[in-house]
């Protein structure tokens, strides 16, 4: 019956050969794992993997969607999972001593957890961890009825955009070993971005997203194609979209660009040390697990295009390779997290320099703060964090908010952090994670 199912979707594929070879390795593993109930509608799962995928709404846009059936999350799982197997990566292997987690789990947060469950049963998160008074007190995993067949403890995981956090620890660290002078300096020794508006930046504006390049980029770039800065070199980028371009006025102005300029320049200015930078931070101070990486261009994944037709071009790394970007486990987003937080109430180098971004964190200004994730609900933004809630004043909440749901928060008063993996921007973050601060 097994190979029955597979010759009939096998040749069900080879109507829509771009996408043949990938949903075929999906076929298998449902069937590999009895998970045969999502081949049950046949016409269903034909139209959104096919037309659907075409149209790109099983891209970037998925997340977007508010009721997207289970189906719909299942496969994404699966393709965030193989979606990076081909890319190349900066790797940070795991510590020979990981850091170990008391835990002590509390049952008496019962309205809490009973919504936490009831997230899990019905949107796409993944795996929610509170940690407080220096051990893991909820600890739940979406169920195997769910998506926890694709999702366990040792799944690498995107950060997405909380990736832009992880790479402003990066920064403290290089700062404070002596690469990177302070958080003031320009970034005109870098002949990279010679020609363009961010030749003069200062980090702190970048790292603030206020370089002045609104005109150039909003999220993904303006006016150009590709429109993902994510899949092209910095080289690629600045000889092409930035060349000859001049700064705006300094007010924040999120964009992906900006924080792969910035990991990049950790990277010129570690004159080879890059690895040992790395290291410090994941492994030897977060004490991670398993190994963990930032996503780099190369040959394989670029997107370049000349007069509308794309082409391949070759990628090293003093052409800007690195992103932001990173994939890591459940636990070890916590041990970063944990790591920030210690870094923080030691008073340590990276501890100060936590606490210079925050003070110098800027207003984002914006109509409207929506309750929906961080990055629309926090009314500041500095050194690649989000800021300043309402109905927290005063409160020292650090937030890291990623595309898809990842979401971590780190209140440095109360010792607290909760960190939320998802496929889904759908759960109510609100309740289960801001709140749950409170």
């Amino acid at each position: 019956m097994k190979k029955l199912l597979l010759i009939f979707f096998i040749s069900l594929l080879l109507v829509n050969k771009s996408n043949a070879e990938y949903l075929i390795d999906y076929y298998k593993w449902l069937i590999d794992n009895n998970q045969t109930q999502f081949l049950d509608k046949e016409k269903k799962l034909k139209r959104w993997l096919f037309d659907d995928y075409d149209k790109g709404k099983l891209g970037e846009r998925f997340k977007w969607g508010s009721n997207q059936s289970l189906e719909r999350l299942h496969y994404q799982v699966f393709h965030f999972n193989k979606q990076h197997d081909n890319w190349d990566k900066h790797i940070i292997n795991g510590a020979s001593k990981p850091y170990k987690f008391k835990i002590n789990l509390k049952e008496d947060r019962k309205k809490l957890i009973k919504d936490i469950d009831k997230e899990m049963q019905k949107t796409g998160l993944l795996s929610y961890l509170l940690f407080e008074n220096d051990e893991i007190v909820i600890d739940k995993k979406s169920p195997d009825n769910r998506l926890g067949l694709l999702f366990d403890n040792d799944t690498k995981w995107t950060t997405a955009s909380v990736g832009k956090s992880f790479t402003s620890y990066v920064v403290g660290q290089a700062i404070c070993d002596g690469y990177i002078e302070n958080v003031d300096v320009k970034l005109n020794d870098w002949p990279l971005i010679k020609n363009t508006l961010y030749e003069d930046a200062k980090l702190i504006d970048l790292l603030n997203m206020a370089a002045g390049d609104q005109k150039y980029s909003k999220n993904d770039l303006v006016n150009t194609k590709p429109k993902n800065p994510n899949v092209n070199s910095l080289k690629y980028h600045m000889e092409g979209h930035f060349e000859g371009s001049k700064p705006g006025q300094k007010k924040y102005n999120y964009g992906n660009i900006v924080t792969n300029i910035i990991i990049n320049y950790v990277w010129f200015k570690s004159n080879g040390d890059f690895q040992k930078i790395t290291d410090k931070v994941f492994k030897e101070k977060a004490k991670i697990e398993d190994s963990i990486y930032f996503l780099k261009i190369s040959d394989r994944t670029t997107q370049g295009r000349k007069d509308g037709i794309k082409y391949k071009y070759t990628v090293n790394d003093k052409d800007g390779a690195l992103r932001y970007s990173m994939e890591l486990n459940r636990y070890d987003f916590l041990r970063v997290a944990k790591s920030m937080l210690t870094e923080w109430k030691k008073d340590t180098c990276v501890g100060k320099y936590f606490k210079e971004i925050y003070e110098r964190r800027i207003p984002k200004k914006r109509k409207e703060y929506p309750k929906t994730v961080a990055y629309t609900f926090g009314k500041s933004y500095g050194g690649q964090f989000h800021f300043d809630f309402a109905g927290f004043k005063d409160r020292k909440i650090f937030a890291l908010d990623g595309a898809y749901g990842q979401s971590i928060l780190i209140d440095m008063d109360n010792s607290k952090i909760i960190s939320i993996n998802a496929i889904h921007m759908n759960y109510n973050w609100h309740k289960i994670a801001l709140s749950a601060i409170k």
